[in-house]
Formats: structure tokens, sequence, C-alpha cells
């Protein structure tokens, strides 16, 4: 059906794919935690409530989140441009996937984090446990299977954006289903594009929910021994 030059041209465009797709979601996460925490504590039924921290970035969470990631991609060509000296391929297309996936990424973990049963943060409060011990220690803790699901939504939103970035030459399988089957009108590449598209949402989509069950198991577990046991868990020495 295909040529050795339309193979590897899959392969490639594969590869950029997941490339875009991890580096940004771990670049997304790597502020997009911070950010999501922030939100979840400055609440004002959060740990440190304050209504300033909160709307400032409740803003700028809601701003980014509404322009279209298509428009965004363009909106910021002459900021990726200054950071990676282009505004094409694979690397720059990183820096407006970035973008799109710190406040979505904040949103997911803000919502995780007030899930966390209010009885537990009290419990840890009683127990003489400082804020960022309760952040790290039981929030995070708490809602590590709803961040790992979260974080499985995010990779495959991100990835889907990552496709419709190449509209404009953002590289990747995108960039081959548009320059394929939109200009030169070769259905069968961009057909070939979509199902390897589908194939890797699935793959992340099996591995990151078998992980957030399996550490779900483990929680209860956990739970289940601790309650058995009488056991409790101390902060601070005490």
């Amino acid at each position: 059906m295909f040529d050795s030059t339309v193979v590897q041209m899959l392969i490639e465009g594969t590869q950029a794919t997941l490339y875009m797709t991890l580096v940004s979601t771990l670049l997304g996460y790597a502020f997009g935690l911070p950010m999501g925490v922030l939100l979840a504590i400055s609440d004002k039924e959060g740990l440190r409530p304050n209504p300033v921290l909160y709307k400032v970035l409740d803003v700028i969470a809601n701003i980014v989140r509404s322009v279209p990631f298509l428009i965004l991609l363009i909106l910021l060509i002459p900021f990726t441009r200054f950071l990676v000296g282009k505004s094409y391929g694979a690397t720059a297309t990183i820096v407006p996937l970035v973008v799109a996936a710190v406040p979505f990424i904040a949103r997911m973990v803000e919502s995780s984090l007030k899930e966390v049963d209010q009885g537990v943060i009290e419990a840890a409060r009683s127990m003489g446990a400082s804020d960022i011990q309760i952040v790290i220690k039981v929030l995070l803790l708490e809602a590590r299977t709803s961040l790992i699901t979260g974080g499985t939504i995010a990779i495959g939103t991100i990835l889907g954006y990552s496709a419709m970035s190449g509209a404009v030459g953002g590289g990747g399988l995108g960039d081959i289903a548009v320059r394929y089957g939109y200009y030169r009108y070769q259905t069968d590449i961009m057909i070939v594009t979509v199902v390897l598209l589908i194939v890797l949402v699935q793959i992340f989509q099996t591995i990151g929910m078998a992980v957030a069950t399996k550490l779900d198991k483990r929680k209860t577990a956990v739970k289940n021994k601790k309650h058995g046991a009488g056991e409790s868990v101390t902060f601070g020495g005490k």
C-alpha cells in the first residue's frame, strides 16, 4: 500500500507526536501542578484562603482556556520564535502546547485536591501537620488516583492539540494528515495517521487507567490495614 518513504515518514511523524506530547505534558505538570495546588489551598474553603491570589489565578486559567488552541498557537508565534528561534516544527509546537496545557492541568489538579475528605485534613492538623505537610502527605497522596486519571485525560488532550498544530506546520502526524490528506487529497495516508493517533490515545489511556486502578487498590488495602491495626500517621515527630 505504501512505499518505504511513506512508511518512514509515518514513523518519524509518530515519533515527533510522542516527543511533543510527552515533553509538553511533563512541562505542563511542572507549572500546572503548583498552580492547581495554589488554586485549591487559596480557595475560600482551602488551607490558606486568599481571595486575591485565587482570583488572579482563576482569571488567568479562564482566559487561556477560553482561547481555542489553534488561535492560541498563532498568537504565540512571536513568543515561540523568541524562545526557540523558529515558529514551526515539533520543538516550536511545545511552547503553545505547554501554555494551553498549564491551566487545563491546574483545573484538574484543583478539582482532584478538593475531592479529599476534609476529615482527613482536620485529622492531620490535629496531629500537628504543617500546611506543606498536609499538601504533600495528605492532599497529593490521597488524591493520587484522581490525579493520575486526570493526567491520562491531559495527555490525550495534549495529543489532540499536537495533531491540530499540523495545520500551521507543527510537525508530527497532524502535519502529515494536513499535507497529504488535505492538500494532496491522499485520503489513505490521512486515514492511517488518524488510526495511529487513535492507537496512541488508547495506549496512554490503558496505561494511565491501569496505574490509577493499581494505586487505588493499594490505597484501599493500606487504609484497611491501618484501621485494623489501629495505626496512625505522624507529623513533625509527634
